[in-house]
Formats: structure tokens, C-alpha cells, sequence
């Protein structure tokens, strides 16, 4: 006998076989995750139904951590705790840190591995332990919907993220109890979500302007193959900036001369607020009382969109140079281009519509959502790689975004990896010994496109030993520089003649030691039960709503199956369950949803029986054997 394999339309033959992995969109102000299901990508909800995580983490003094919404309510009232746009802190030193901190309400401290701390009244944390509490988060809430453990994720970072930053990334998703299958520029995901869409052909400029970070990237899409010509950007210039802006303006108007922690987040909240709001109105009507930010008298005003729009004209003409660079590196005019697309949540500001516009020569486009195309495109290329797809032909050749090279003699630089060459890549490079009998050589690693060391960004020191005693110049040692696709680097020296050599796995200042990531890891798993118990929370949250829904459904056609006192009985657990389910009690709701689903089951018979006799009424018995 034949059997036949059935499959429900949209999925493998072979469902057991389908592993799960998700795309996540770590961004400045918010985050989410993303997956593909049934062939289509889709973003996941949380309980409630939000697609959106706002990236902000508080911590309390008993070493309970909040973080979503929740935490960014508590940011008005307790903002040293609260922690927000740790993104543009992830692989940065003591001096940018704490030039970014001056903006923001924070205490940070520095300690002798170079990684800046926010002091909390749970202790110190790095802004690596901040963002993994994030990417946790949308780990359980991607395994609570999904229903199983995740294979991989792949996370989405900014073109201009440098090595820092990326191994930043990367520690942070460790932390997280995440297997990252790659990091991706989030204009390359970008395109994806693009080029999957609407099966784009030609060259695109992906304008990425986001809550912390700024990408401009050019991109020719052919045939499945999306290789990135160029890319620029500013890894932190974004819609924060424009809420620091009104915030500036607001504290000038109102006289407010020295606001607090707490006064300062509550007028960057508000700030925020208004930028939104001009998006769709003209103006606004502020009301600043002494509460808000200290002002020594109510202050009653207005902004126009025309006076926003001149303030923020200076930070997004920034974004403009970086877009002309991006096409001269890339030997393009604007009119070589197909379209520009527009990507990141600060895109709706009409002026930064209009100026892209304006600046490319043809209107922008936005027709998926800019908050959700970056996790959209990365959850189809996690789909790739995790092996759902295997007869795929996507094929990413992403670039690195700074040079990389060597200190040479002199203080100079020797570049050999240029910006903007396609990733993975191998570069390999001779060079010799300066002294006679020189028997060690020192090899110091540098990124950016400046000439000078001191003007670069150094990643790491290590020492080539061994080198056989000869005048100068007669050693030859190969330096190899070797980027991943997750645009991470490693870097070996060997001399020809004797066979020695050293290597070195590039892992910046600024990231975490090893030490470090196993201490995270051993905490996060003492915090096992605790994350067991968010996700049991999550699962009990979700039936009870279905619960309810289902029997306010039925009520709602068939209450008349019911006596008062029934009817009275049901509505009030219906009730009593949906205000356990907005607290944290997960053993109270399930037993709260046990007790209606038992109080339901007369109804439910009922209706059922109900129904059957409807199907009876008039038939004959000859009717119904007929059917």
C-alpha cells in the first residue's frame, strides 16, 4: 500500500525537521524579535499584543530587574536605575562614555579593563549586561510564542558599528543564553526585507535612521545576491538627539537651569512625545510646571513643527554628508540610483522625508514598517542559516565599515584591510625587522582611516617570538588579517624563514573578558528559576486571555442559556481572572483560569446541545441519513 506524506500547505514535509530561529532588531529605544513561520516572516507579540520592547532595563535594590515598558515607566521616578539607550554606550571607552553620559542621567564609573559602568542600586553594571537583559527578553518571549527552545538567532547591528562594538554585541547575546548564527548590518537586513518584498533589482541607498545610530549603505541587489558597494553613518546620531534637542529648547524657555536625574528624564519623555506628535500635527502646547525638570514658575508655550524642524536641520544635514560620502565611495551619483529606502523608527519625521527626498532626486520609500523591516530581514536570513531553507540562493557580501591595518615605524599606519571591502575576507601582508638581531616584534592592531595611531582606534597588542637573529631587513613576516562575516577579527603573524608564529582572536578593550562572560553566564544560570518562572508567567498570561475571550465570545451569542445567578457566576471569574492576569502570580492565574474553565463546562454543554438540536429541528430521520 502507498502512503501519502501530508503537509499543511506553506511548511516542510517534514514539520519535526523545521528548527527554530529568530531575527532581533537590538535597537537604541526599542527592540524585537522576528521569526518565519509557514514561509512568511512575522513579528512576535509579547503577552499583550506589543510588537515593540522599549530597550530600557531598570534594577532595584533587591536585584530584581524590569525591563519594556514597565522599566521605562519607572525612568521618570527613579532614573539612575533606569537604564535607556545603553546601545550607544555597547564597545565604547571611558572618554566617549562618559561624554554620553553627560547627556543622560547616569553615574558611570571606569574600572582598569577600560569598560565603562552605570552604578545602580543593584551594583555596577556594563552597558554588555544591560543589553543581554534586553535580547533575554525577547529570547523567552520568541520561545513562550514559538513554543521550544531557540537553534540560533541573528542579530542586527549598525553598518558602522566597529570591532568594539560588534564583540559587544556578541557578549551581550552570550550572556542572553543566545546561539548567534551571524551579526548583520541592519541596512543589509534591511534590503532583505526589501528585496524579498518586491523582488528589487538594481542599486539602493538603505537611509537607516534609528533611536541611537545612523546608517547610509549602498546596496545592488541582483538575482538574490546583495552585496554592499559602500556604507557610512554615525554610530550615535538618531532620534535621541532630537529629543535632547526640544528637551534643550524646553529647559531655555522654561528657565530650568540645573534638573535633576529624575527631571531630566521626565523632560527627555516629554521631549519624545513631542517629536512624535509633530509627525502629524503642526504644533504643540507644552505645559512645564515646577514638577518637570525644576522650572521656577509654570511655563506655558508651543512649538510648531517649522521651529522643530529648525532645530533638528543641523543633525539631519550630518546624516546628508554621510549619504554623499557613501555614493562617492561607492563611484555612484544619485541619479545612478534605483531608490532610496527609508529604515528606522526616526524616518517619520517629515523633514528627514522630504530632505532624503530632495537629496536623491526621487521620493523615498517606506511601505514596510521602518521599525520592522531590520527584524524582518533578519529573521529570513536566520531561517537560511539555521538550515530551514537549504535550496536558498541568498546569498549577504556585507563590507566592514573602518579600515584596518598596523603600527608601523614612526607612529604611522599601514592599512590592510581598506573600508568597505566585502566580507569574509582574507589580507595578507609582508613585513620586516627594523634592528639588526631583532628577535621579537611587536604588532599593534588599529582601526579607522586616519594616518596617524593616535588618531585610530586600537584593538588589540600581541608579540611575534622566535624570529631567527639577522641584519634589518632580512626577516620576512607575513601579517594575515582575517574578517568573518560577522565582521569579526582575528590576525596572525608568521616570519617564512624559521615557521614561527603567533595569532591572535581580536577582542577589543572595551569588550568583556572571558572571565567576565563566564561570570554572566554562571549568574544567568542561578537565575534560571527565575527566567523559568517569566516564561511560566508569559504562558498562563496568554491562556487566560484566550480563555476569556472564548467565553465572552459565547456570552455574548448564547447568555441566554443561562439563569442570572449563572450568568452573574461566570462574569464575575471572567473578572477576577483578568485582573489576576496584570499581576505576576502565575500559579494564581492558572488556578483562576482551572476554576472558569470548570465553571464554564455547563455552558458549555449546553450550547452544545443547543446546537445539535438545531441541526435536528425539522430534518426527518430519511433526511438525515441522506446527509
Amino acid at each position: 500500500m502507498a502512503l501519502l506524506q501530508i503537509a499543511e500547505p506553506g511548511q516542510a514535509q517534514a514539520p519535526h525537521q523545521h528548527r527554530l530561529a529568530v531575527g532581533i532588531d537590538l535597537g537604541t529605544t526599542h527592540s524585537l524579535v522576528a521569526t518565519v513561520q509557514s514561509g512568511l516572516p512575522r513579528v512576535l507579540p509579547d503577552a499583550t499584543g506589543q510588537v515593540l520592547l522599549p530597550s530600557v532595563v531598570h534594577y532595584a535594590a533587591d536585584g530584581a530587574v524590569t525591563v519594556g515598558e514597565a522599566a521605562r515607566e519607572r525612568g521618570g521616578h527613579d532614573a539612575i536605575n533606569t537604564l535607556a539607550s545603553v546601545k550607544r554606550f555597547m564597545g565604547r571607552g571611558a572618554d566617549a562614555a562618559q561624554a554620553l553620559g553627560d547627556q543622560l542621567p547616569y553615574n558611570i564609573v571606569t574600572h582598569d579593563n577600560g569598560v565603562p559602568y552605570f552604578q545602580t542600586a543593584a551594583g555596577e553594571r556594563s552597558p554588555v549586561e544591560a543589553s543581554s537583559e534586553i535580547l533575554k527578553a525577547l529570547r523567552i518571549r520568541a520561545e513562550v510564542v514559538m513554543g521550544g527552545e531557540l537553534a540560533g538567532a541573528v542579530i542586527t547591528v549598525p553598518a558602522y558599528f566597529d570591532e568594539s562594538q560588534r564583540q559587544a554585541t556578541k557578549d551581550a547575546a552570550r550572556v542572553a543564553g543566545l546561539n548567534v548564527l551571524r551579526l548583520l548590518n541592519e541596512p543589509t537586513a534591511a534590503a532583505v526585507a526589501y528585496g524579498l518584498d518586491r523582488e528589487a533589482e538594481g542599486v539602493h541607498a538603505i537611509y537607516d535612521l534609528g533611536g541611537g545610530t545612523f546608517d547610509i549603505s549602498i546596496l545592488r541587489l541582483h538575482k538574490g545576491v546583495f552585496e554592499v558597494l559602500s556604507t557610512g553613518g554615525d554610530s550615535a546620531l538618531g532620534g535621541d538627539d532630537f529629543d535632547h534637542v526640544i528637551a534643550t529648547w524646553l529647559m531655555q524657555q522654561a528657565q530650568i537651569t540645573q534638573p535633576d536625574a529624575d527631571a531630566q528624564r521626565r523632560l527627555l519623555t516629554t521631549a519624545r512625545k513631542v517629536k512624535e506628535a509633530l509627525t502629524e500635527r503642526q504644533s504643540v502646547t507644552l505645559n512645564i510646571s515646577e514638577g518637570t525638570g525644576g522650572a521656577p514658575a509654570d511655563w506655558q508655550g508651543t512649538l510648531t513643527r517649522e521651529a522643530f524642524e529648525a532645530l533638528i536641520m543641523p543633525l539631519v544635514d550630518r546624516t546628508l554628508k554621510a549619504c554623499r560620502r557613501a555614493l562617492r565611495d561607492a563611484g555612484l551619483k544619485p541619479a545612478d540610483l534605483s531608490e532610496a529606502v527609508l529604515v528606522g523608527g526616526s524616518t517619520r519625521v517629515p523633514l528627514v522625508r522630504e530632505r532624503v527626498g530632495t537629496f536623491f532626486g526621487k521620493p523615498a520609500l517606506a511601505h514596510l514598517d521602518p521599525d520592522q523591516v531590520v527584524a524582518i530581514g533578519a529573521a529570513v536570513q536566520a531561517d537560511v542559516l539555521v538550515g530551514n531553507k537549504p535550496d536558498s540562493d541568498l546569498l549577504l557580501l556585507d563590507v566592514i565599515p573602518l579600515s584596518l591595518g598596523l603600527e608601523t615605524y614612526g607612529g604611522l599606519v599601514e592599512k590592510i584591510v581598506p573600508r568597505n571591502t566585502p566580507i569574509p575576507v582574507t589580507r595578507g601582508q609582508e613585513f620586516t625587522t627594523f634592528k639588526d638581531g631583532q628577535t621579537a616584534m611587536s604588532l599593534h592592531v588599529l582601526q579607522g582611516e586616519r594616518e596617524l595611531v593616535a588618531d585610530c582606534r586600537s584593538l588589540a597588542r600581541f608579540e611575534l617570538r622566535g624570529i631567527p637573529p639577522m641584519v634589518a631587513g632580512a626577516a620576512r613576516i607575513v601579517v594575515t588579517f582575517q574578517v568573518d562575516a560577522d565582521g569579526l577579527l582575528s590576525v596572525s603573524a608568521m616570519e617564512t624563514t624559521s615557521g614561527v608564529r603567533a595569532d591572535i582572536v581580536v577582542k577589543p578593550s572595551w569588550g568583556l573578558a572571558d572571565d567576565d562572560i563566564l561570570r554572566l553566564l554562571k549568574e544567568s544560570q542561578a537565575h534560571a528559576s527565575d527566567d523559568m518562572h517569566a516564561r511560566s508567567l508569559h504562558e498562563a498570561k496568554a491562556e487566560a486571555e484566550r480563555l476569556w475571550l472564548a467565553i465572552e465570545a459565547a456570552l455574548a451569542k448564547d447568555s441566554h442559556l443561562l439563569d442570572s445567578a449563572e450568568l452573574q457566576l461566570l462574569n464575575e471569574q471572567v473578572g477576577a481572572l483578568k485582573t489576576l492576569a496584570s499581576g505576576d502570580d502565575s500559579a494564581a492565574i492558572t488556578a483562576a483560569a482551572e476554576a472558569l474553565n470548570a465553571a464554564s463546562e455547563a455552558f458549555a454543554a449546553r450550547r452544545m446541545d443547543a446546537g445539535i438540536q438545531s441541526a435536528f429541528t425539522g430534518k426527518t430521520l430519511t433526511q438525515l441519513e441522506e446527509k
